[in-house]
């Protein structure tokens, strides 16, 4: 018995951990801590000052959903029993409910209807600088500032293209003109800095847009939020209306046909009232009676394509769809990155880390923190 309380003795001293011993180690090699963490804070501080400025404008949309007025009556009676039939009936007929939004703006069309922006780099009035306006294309692929690694990691790609170009005989030019079927390289590229620059996002709850767009000008930022804003409600209107308007341009067409129609049998029946004015014959009564009844049917007509047209416009007026702005792009005042002083924290606390697991395995304590034996 004596013996094997001994035994749980020595494995208890063996597996117990020296808290003391540790710090003693730690201390022992504070000297590597002067030198690592100013390294560190060095590197940390070159890395987080070599990241452009950035700023983030948002904008809040709250649509307006389809509804059908055959489905309010059911809609109201489920949902005095606690069930909401709306969404799955009213909406049915809405193919662009608006957690598609999103995805209808990460496609290339929506992306390269925005090239032809035209955004304003605001000059240094003290330096004497004007403004530079140009699309937002053009400002995309010239004006952008990046990392220094990020040349870095270009170059060899930039190497590579240059010596194929010598290599070649003849160069292909690439197409300018935007074809959102086959973009270029340089294109293609601005399509996918996009995808970070300009975010969609739904509140499927309470069915709010929110778009968001950073930019690394604030003015730019702001005038991007609200150019997005407004071809998305121009998409969607557009879309909701497409069927109407179609109809519409159909009634005004019919109803052109029958005002000229009925203009000609009037000017008929007047002109052959005024050539037999005196003429008391039975033939010519009949006659001026049939193209006064040929007058008087193009006459309805008109009146009811005319009443048609009037019911596609205010049908094309009940399509549109209303957008309640809940907040308006405005020019960012503070840059919303990059949060240098927690990068640096974030790059001192982790070479302290590695530099104290490092001493800990050159003093052989780490067995005991990690339970080895």
């Amino acid at each position: 018995m004596n013996e094997e309380n001994k035994y749980i003795e020595e494995q208890e001293e063996e597996s117990s951990i020296d808290f003391g011993k540790i710090f003693r180690d730690l201390l022992k090699h504070k000297k590597l801590y002067y030198k690592v963490l100013p390294i560190t804070f060095v590197i940390a501080a070159i890395f987080a000052l070599s990241i452009p400025n950035y700023y983030q404008c948002e904008v809040k949309l709250s649509p307006e959903l389809s509804s059908r007025r055959s489905t309010s009556s059911l809609s109201s009676l489920a949902s005095s029993f606690g069930i909401n039939i709306s969404g799955a009936m009213g909406n049915a007929t809405e193919a662009l409910f608006p957690t598609l939004y999103p995805d209808l703006m990460n496609s290339v069309d929506f992306k390269t209807s925005l090239f032809p922006v035209l955004v304003t780099i605001e000059g240094n009035k003290d330096a004497g600088e004007s403004d530079r306006t140009m699309t937002y294309y053009e400002y995309l692929e010239n004006e952008q500032k990046s990392p220094w690694w990020s040349s870095v990691l270009k170059a060899p790609g930039l190497l590579i293209g240059w010596i194929k170009s010598l290599i070649s005989d003849k160069e292909e030019e690439e197409s300018k003109t935007l074809n959102p079927f086959r973009l270029t390289k340089e294109q293609a590229e601005i399509v996918k800095a996009l995808d970070k620059k300009v975010v969609c996002d739904v509140d499927k709850k309470t069915m709010v847009i929110t778009i968001n767009v950073t930019d690394q000008n604030a003015l730019i930022c702001a005038t991007m939020a609200d150019s997005v804003k407004t071809r998305l409600q121009k998409f969607i209107t557009d879309y909701r209306t497409s069927k109407a308007r179609v109809d519409l341009d159909y009634n005004k067409k019919i109803y052109g046909e029958a005002k000229a129609r009925y203009e000609q049998a009037r000017d008929r029946y007047a002109r052959f009232s005024d050539s037999n004015r005196d003429v008391l014959s039975q033939h010519t009564q009949t006659r001026k009676a049939d193209l006064q009844n040929e007058m008087q049917l193009q006459l309805n007509i008109y009146q009811q394509v005319a009443a048609q047209v009037q019911e596609a416009e205010a049908k094309v007026q009940e399509e549109t769809p209303a957008f309640t702005t809940l907040q308006s792009a405005t020019v960012p005042v503070k840059k919303t990155g990059p949060k240098r002083a927690q990068m640096c924290i974030i790059y001192l606390f982790l070479a302290f880390l590695a530099t104290s697991v490092w001493i800990l395995y050159k003093e052989d304590d780490l067995k005991p923190l990690l339970g080895l034996s």
